[in-house]
């Protein structure tokens, strides 16, 4: 790899409290009570935490004075379980990570390259890719890491991509289409961007989209019409998204409006942001990718069959980069890795094609 260093942002609560002079990181007991949350039993946790039982003890202990409320419950013959503010906690941490750890992740890669650049004898970076976050992609940027290739990341929408793409920002421009009858309107979105004579693309993967429900599915949600139900709260991906688009023309395709939604201007950057959303508790039903719905152990119900490709220049086909990324792309073990997440499939993965092979 190109880099003598790797940056990476991450986010931290702090807490600001009357009792302490300065602001206290909630990382080490949001860590603990994670722990003690999967393993049942201090103990267990403090041993995966690398802490002493009197250490953990009074981590806990001084948090709960600050809270004002306890953080365990203990009960004989049952171990010890999170109280509900404890669990709020933990779930609203894991809403801040799903929400914001692209972002982060998409600016830890332009400062890189930022101060890469003001470096000696620092080759620049091999290729820029702009795409929409998805778990297929974040695969690739392991494998494309560990192969020591330089490539910059940026999350963007689709469009936001594509348009990149045009004026030369980047040279890879990741987006997504439906199979069957909402191809062509999906692909209308894109049509300004696309040419036939400049572009070739490369295709990832198939991934399934669906609605997320809760444990057991107690709304009794089958499909697209039942977000218009007045007791289902839904949650959307943010403006300009495909998956948004997407949703659209299936209530439209079903006769509804947006209006009879209610939370449709709710709306989340990620897969996993919209997963730890209706985990939470906070809405009934969501649109995204099936592994999002396993991680957080949610059910999940199929509306459409999704294709990703990336879209390239016909001029930069040949070029080294693009050859060694393609390598990793279909290499065993990057396929290995997408052939574990749950929802996708191994078709075509890193095969190139133009525009009218893909879409006759």
């Amino acid at each position: 790899m190109t880099y003598k260093f790797q940056l990476s942002l991450r986010p931290q609560w702090s807490l600001d409290s009357a009792q302490d002079e300065q602001d206290l990181p909630l990382g080490s007991v949001l860590s603990l009570l994670s722990a003690i949350d999967s393993i049942g039993h201090i103990a267990g946790a403090c041993r995966a935490c690398g802490l002493s039982y009197r250490h953990a003890w009074g981590v806990l202990r001084r948090f709960e004075s600050i809270f004002g409320t306890p953080l365990l419950i203990t009960r004989r013959r049952q171990g010890t379980q999170l109280s509900e503010f404890a669990r709020r906690l933990l779930w609203a941490n894991r809403r801040i990570e799903a929400r914001l750890a692209p972002t982060l992740e998409s600016m830890a890669s332009e400062l890189q390259e930022e101060l890469e650049r003001l470096l000696p004898r620092v080759a620049p970076p091999h290729l820029r890719l702009h795409a929409s976050h998805g778990f297929a992609v974040e695969a690739m940027m392991r494998h494309v890491n560990s192969n020591g290739l330089g490539l910059e990341l940026r999350y963007r929408t689709a469009v936001e991509a594509l348009a990149s793409l045009e004026r030369s920002e980047c040279d890879l421009a990741g987006f997504q289409v439906p199979c069957g009858e909402f191809e062509q309107a999906i692909l209308e979105d894109y049509r300004p961007w696309l040419n036939a004579d400049e572009h070739m693309l490369i295709h990832l993967a198939v991934r399934n989209t669906g609605l997320f429900v809760q444990p057991g599915n107690p709304k009794r949600i089958t499909g697209i019409s039942d977000l218009a139900r007045p007791d289902v709260r839904f949650v959307n991906r943010q403006i300009g998204s495909s998956t948004r688009h997407l949703i659209a023309a299936m209530l439209e395709r079903a006769g509804l409006s947006t209006s009879q939604v209610q939370g449709y201007d709710t709306s989340e950057f990620t897969h996993m942001a919209i997963a730890a959303h209706i985990a939470s508790g906070m809405a009934d039903t969501g649109v995204g990718v099936e592994t999002a719905a396993q991680r957080f152990g949610l059910e999940f119900i199929l509306l459409a069959r999704e294709r990703y490709f990336f879209a390239v220049r016909r001029a930069d086909m040949e070029a080294p980069a693009m050859r060694e990324l393609l390598d990793v792309m279909r290499s065993p073990a990057y396929i290995g890795e997408l052939d574990l997440l749950p929802g996708y499939e191994m078709i075509d993965v890193g095969r190139v094609m133009s525009l009218k092979e893909a879409f006759p």
